[in-house]
Order: structure tokens, then sequence, then C-alpha cells
């Protein structure tokens, strides 16, 4: 059966259309991959994570971690954010560090052993990072890059600083090491997320 110049015209546009569309839908949703969470890191058994796959969707609480600082006891107050949040969507994320101090000198064995026998740590550990200077991961040369409140942009100045994400997972509080997990104002920030919805 012959087909009209016209009906043929028509078919061929069609087709064009169609991989148009499959083209920008397929671009779309790389585009969906929020920025924060566009890095592959190594979990503290040395499995390597997608934090796209894991987190999004998530309201994701990002800290630099240190077994012999004074500051290690706020892992208490993490694992505390940890059990009562994580069913209404939060992530607590540790970073190990030994920049800062040289207070994190241990394997990830013992990291693991001292989190877990100490603070009854469950929440999420990667392995260990730099945060700043040229080796600091890809993840925390963006994170410190951002403009946030209530601390601006630069380099993470100790143990145990934070940074707050959405739902969307944009980067919208930094915290300073001194402002323990469960102040009012760190809470409050993270509840007001956990109660909006993200976009999709």
């Amino acid at each position: 059966m012959r087909i009209s110049r016209p009906a043929s015209l028509l078919l061929t546009l069609s087709a064009v259309a169609f991989g148009l569309m499959l083209f920008t839908g397929s671009a779309a949703a790389e585009e969906k991959v929020p920025k924060a969470l566009d890095f592959t890191m190594k979990t503290l058994d040395g499995k390597e994570v997608k934090l796209a796959d894991r987190y999004k969707g998530k309201v994701v609480l990002v800290v630099n971690v240190a077994s012999q600082c004074g500051l290690t006891p706020q892992y208490r107050q993490l694992q505390g954010l940890h059990e009562k949040y994580e069913e209404q969507g939060l992530k607590v994320v540790g970073f190990p560090c030994n920049q800062f101090g040289a207070q994190e000198p241990g394997t990830a064995s013992e990291i693991r052993t001292f989190c877990t026998k100490n603070y009854g740590v469950e929440f999420d550990l990667f392995s260990k990072v730099d945060v700043n200077g040229e080796g600091a991961c890809p993840l925390y040369q963006y994170l410190t890059e951002l403009k946030t409140d209530p601390k601006g942009p630069g380099k993470v100045s100790w143990n145990f600083e934070k940074f707050l994400l959405n739902r969307n997972g944009e980067v919208i509080a930094r915290f300073s090491p001194r402002t323990r997990p469960d102040a009012e104002e760190v809470v409050s920030r993270i509840e007001a997320e956990l109660k909006a919805a993200g976009s999709e």
C-alpha cells in the first residue's frame, strides 16, 4: 500500500517529535539528580554508594566526625536524631576526618568499633575523607563553596560541622562545630524540612 506524501511527512514529523520527547525526558531525568547528591562515596565498609540512590528525597544531615575530639560526645546527639526522625525521612551521615588535630587516626574497623561501643551509632558512616585543601573530597569541595546560613561559605573549621540538605537535595543550612545536633536551631530546621514535601 502506497502512503501519500502528506501522510508520509506526518509520520516523519511524528517520529522526530517522539525522538525529541525521549531525549528531553532522559535529559530531564538526569537533571533531577541534585548536585549535592551527585557523588559516589565509599562507606566505612568500603562499598561504593551513589549518594542520590540512597538519599534522594530525604532530609540529610552531613557531619564530619572524629573519635578523639572534645566534641566527640556529639555522636550521642546525632544518634538521638537518627532514632527520633529516621522514620520521618531524616538521614544522618558521618564522614570521619583526621584533618583537625589528627583526632581521627583509627582504621575503618577501629572507627566502627568505637562508635558502636561508646555511642551505639547506627546511622550511616562513610570512609575517612579530607574536607579541606587540595585533597578535599568532591562532596566537601562543593559543600564549602555554597552560601549558607547561619554559617557562611568557606573551609570547614573543625570536627562536627554540619550541613543540612532538604528533600530536594539543596543545602539549606550550615551549623558550626560547637552547635549541638540537638540544639533548637538545628532541630527546628530539621523538623520544618521533614514536614515539607520535596519536588518531583
